[in-house]
């Protein structure tokens, strides 16, 4: 059975790290594609403008396939990857997690950097609310009319839920369903004469 759940942050969330007067700040934001990631960076430098670092690192995808992570000027390996490192610990996706450094005169050397940025990060995630979600295929439908309760029993009887709709002459209704469902669905649609069923994408 494949896995389609995958957890992901319902809002964003905020978290704080002190050591010798530097101020850590963890700003989590749920996001879906790399564009999102832009303009949430963007926002993050205009509004903590004055910071000495804004390193971060995120993950997209319900199979995770897009991450990266940056030090934005820290010693190479100690901010991006720890912050990273806390996104992988609570198995997310669809995060991005921004942590903005005032520095506070002293240095901290690599392994008190390491140790702000992932305990920055792991405040921030212990403040959000995690959200467990599922993979869903994403399907359209056609027919005519007079097939519209044979087609409406399945998707009661499955719970499905209605993407969109268009009930004319002929009737065209888009749908999802978990991907662990999805095979059974298409065949009970499948063998109802005259539905045609076509898939779409996968959320």
């Amino acid at each position: 059975m494949f896995d389609d759940t995958y957890h992901s942050i319902a809002a964003p969330s905020k978290g704080l790290y002190k050591d010798k007067g530097s101020k850590f700040i963890a700003l989590a934001y749920p996001v879906k594609t790399e564009e999102e990631v832009k303009i949430k960076l963007a926002e993050v430098r205009r509004e903590y403008h004055d910071a000495r670092h804004h390193c971060y690192a995120y993950v997209l995808g319900f199979d995770k396939s897009a991450h990266r992570y940056n030090d934005d000027g820290e010693p190479s390996g100690t901010a991006g990857r720890p912050i990273f490192g806390q996104l992988q610990s609570k198995d997310l996706t669809n995060v991005l997690m921004i942590v903005v450094r005032y520095f506070g005169g002293t240095k901290l050397g690599v392994s008190g950097l390491i140790a702000a940025y992932k305990t920055a990060s792991q405040d921030a995630l212990e403040a959000a609310d995690i959200l467990s979600l599922t993979v869903n295929d994403v399907y359209e439908l056609s027919f005519e009319y007079p097939l519209m309760n044979k087609v409406m029993r399945v998707v009661k009887d499955d719970d499905l839920k209605i993407v969109d709709q268009d009930f004319q002459i002929s009737c065209k209704l888009s749908f999802q369903v978990r991907k662990n469902f999805s095979n059974r669905i298409y065949e009970r649609f499948s063998k109802i004469h005259g539905v045609k069923i076509h898939y779409l994408k996968t959320v």
